[in-house]
């Protein structure tokens, strides 16, 4: 089987791997709890090669993300409830709706100053049709955070539950507020810890980050993107270490916590030397 730039050559190679006795052995075990997570993974690839201006990588990554969504539609074909084809004619039918200052014809179009106002109205119509295709157990009880999506990623969506509970009041008024709370987290980790329970342990780690979500939220940070940048710092100091232990013939199993904290700090004191923009910049990346 050769490569090829056309769609179908790359759901020919899916359905080949799924395909029983002759497919890939990991391929054929695989379902859709399993393969989420490596969907989810693709798209923060794809997010990292944007972020580091790498388009080289970014075309591997659009890749690896595209087949994420082939295989998802190759296991649906396979219990019967819908293939590539139908996704790619449900987003088309959403688009085309979605944006009727586009596609309408000539005496339908809209200006522009109400193409929010219709784009907001079309999605609560998709809502409102979606609901009504759902049992009617599933909409007895209408949460206001049900429009929160379950497969966000954690910090995400705990911006999202917070921010959804904010237009009902339900919120701080003030960053210390939610400041005040994270101490009391704390304390209640510091308490955990002397009872050595570790569920209790994980529970209240949980509570710290959503408090620290919602102070970024307060200070109008994105914690993902807050956390992002500081994992880069996090490398770069790291790295820092590393390079000045190689420099001295040794490597980070010879050095001790005191030499590699010394090192940590004067990489630190290194950043602090350069320039305002070239800092913003590298918190950014």
């Amino acid at each position: 089987m050769t490569p090829s730039r056309d769609i179908s050559r790359l759901i020919e190679i899916m359905a080949t791997l799924r395909t029983p006795v002759t497919g890939c052995p990991w391929d054929l075990e695989q379902n859709f709890a399993t393969i989420a997570p490596y969907t989810i993974e693709e798209a923060y690839e794809v997010a990292d090669a944007i972020a580091r201006g790498d388009f080289d990588d970014l075309r591997e990554e659009l890749g690896d993300l595209l087949l994420q969504v082939v295989y998802h539609a190759r296991m649906a074909e396979e219990e019967n409830a819908f293939a590539f084809g139908d996704v790619v004619e449900a987003i088309t039918k959403k688009m085309i709706r979605r944006h009727p200052h586009v596609f309408a014809d000539k005496d339908g179009n809209i200006q522009p100053a109400g193409v929010k106002s219709a784009w907001e109205r079309i999605k609560a119509e998709e809502k409102a049709e979606r609901a009504a295709r759902r049992p009617p157990e599933e909409t007895l009880h209408k949460s206001l955070l049900a429009s929160v999506k379950a497969g966000l990623p954690a910090l995400t969506r705990a911006m999202a539950l917070q921010r959804k509970a904010s237009t009902v009041g339900f919120d701080w008024n003030d960053p210390r507020a939610v400041l005040k709370k994270i101490r009391e987290e704390a304390d209640e980790i510091e308490a955990a810890l002397d009872r050595n329970d570790s569920q209790e342990l994980a529970e209240e780690t949980g509570d710290l980050l959503f408090a620290l979500v919602n102070l970024a939220r307060h200070v109008d940070a994105d914690p993902e993107t807050a956390l992002r940048a500081t994992n880069a710092k996090f490398e770069r100091r790291f790295s820092y270490i590393e390079r000045a232990l190689e420099t001295q013939g040794r490597t980070l199993e010879q050095a001790s916590l005191e030499e590699m904290d010394a090192l940590w700090n004067a990489a630190k004191a290194e950043e602090k030397k350069l320039p305002a923009a070239e800092r913003s910049q590298r918190a950014g990346r």
